[in-house]
């Protein structure tokens, strides 16, 4: 890059978002590198480089990189008579001024974020709720200062930073301009919470949904059918049922566990001290622990490891990333699920390793 457009446009972007924040088209502004915990048995992300929580200075620097790109495009927009409009023409226009944004590496995020109406941006990477509550409310209240057409801010964020932040921090951070979190719950059973090294047990998985809840966040909450095997899935679907329904977070989001090479728990598969759930078993432990939920949320299945197939051949849930609204529709999911059961699934070949 030229030193001017390097310093004009230069600002970073992690590797990992929710894929609702995917279909929005999100803007992805880094708060933090990597996990601050990073030894959950399933887990192979952010294991390249150690965690850090970056300075306001450079946040607000990566904001101001953005505001630049989307200033010269609306520029440009005007220019060529588009009155604003955020084309492939302004995009064309703007790499022939500055050739070497075609190596940038946040360039057609940002692009795709303001053909979609620059409405929502996701707070990267693992858990930005860690930072200091002052600075992390500074960067906030600059982020919204700066791009006033947000609509949507969320963030990940782990159970136990939650549980540990006072009320009113959390409350300061949702006024600031953080409206919605991610957090991954996995399970609600402690025996499998221990065994995975998720760092947080049952009760703090409530207390920090709770606390959430009631900072005024809308919380989206993941736990990942079949961790518990072959050995642990009655207790996992019943435990994570009864964790689920003290917390009632605005979303629960199924992510159904497919271990990874260079995982511990991979490790277990292949040594034989785990055993994954068949299809029909995962089916079954799906059924009790919906069966087991009582609760006012939208429950999802919005990730392609919802595998299963209905006995028509298609689809058993949708994909869609507002799921299904409970309690209403409840009995619906359920009766999905047993006709799920009688199609005879088998794992799909591209979540076979």
């Amino acid at each position: 890059m030229t030193a001017d457009s390097s310093q004009t446009y230069d600002f970073e972007v992690g590797v990992y978002r929710p894929p609702s924040e995917g279909g929005s088209f999100s803007l992805l502004l880094r708060i933090t590198r990597n996990c601050p915990w990073n030894r959950c048995a399933f887990c192979n992300m952010y294991k390249i480089e150690k965690f850090e929580v970056r300075t306001p200075e450079e946040i607000k620097a990566d904001i101001d990189a953005i505001a630049a790109i989307c200033n010269e495009l609306k520029d440009i927009s005007h220019k060529l008579g588009l009155n604003g409009r955020i084309t492939r023409d302004t995009a064309i226009e703007l790499i022939n001024r500055h050739p070497e944004l075609n190596f940038h590496h946040g360039f057609v995020m940002v692009f795709n974020w303001l053909q979609s109406g620059a409405k929502t941006a996701f707070l990267q990477d693992a858990n930005s709720p860690i930072m200091k509550t002052d600075q992390f409310v500074d960067v906030l209240q600059y982020l919204r200062k700066t791009f006033p057409s947000l609509t949507r801010v969320t963030s990940y964020a782990r159970s136990k930073t939650l549980s540990q932040k006072k009320l009113d921090e959390l409350i300061a951070i949702r006024e600031a301009g953080l409206d919605r979190l991610h957090v991954g719950l996995e399970s609600g059973d402690d025996a499998l919470l221990k065994k995975i090294k998720k760092g947080v047990t049952a009760e703090g998985h409530i207390k920090g949904g709770q606390k959430a809840m009631q900072a005024g966040f809308q919380l989206s909450e993941y736990w990942m059918p079949g961790l518990g095997g072959r050995e642990m899935w009655e207790d996992h679907a019943r435990n994570t049922a009864r964790v689920l329904s003290a917390i009632d977070p605005h979303y629960i989001r199924s992510r159904p566990l497919f271990p990874q090479p260079g995982t511990p728990i991979h490790d277990w598969q292949i040594c034989g001290e785990f055993e994954m759930l068949s299809p029909d078993e995962q089916l079954a432990e799906l059924k009790l622990m919906i069966e087991n939920l009582d609760v006012t949320s939208k429950v999802c299945f919005d990730h392609a490891a919802n595998y299963w197939r209905n006995s028509q051949g298609g689809l058993m849930l949708s994909h869609g990333y507002e799921g299904y609204q409970f309690p209403q529709e409840k009995s619906r999911v359920l009766e999905l699920i047993e006709d799920g059961m009688q199609a005879g699934n088998q794992v799909p070949e591209f979540l076979h390793l």
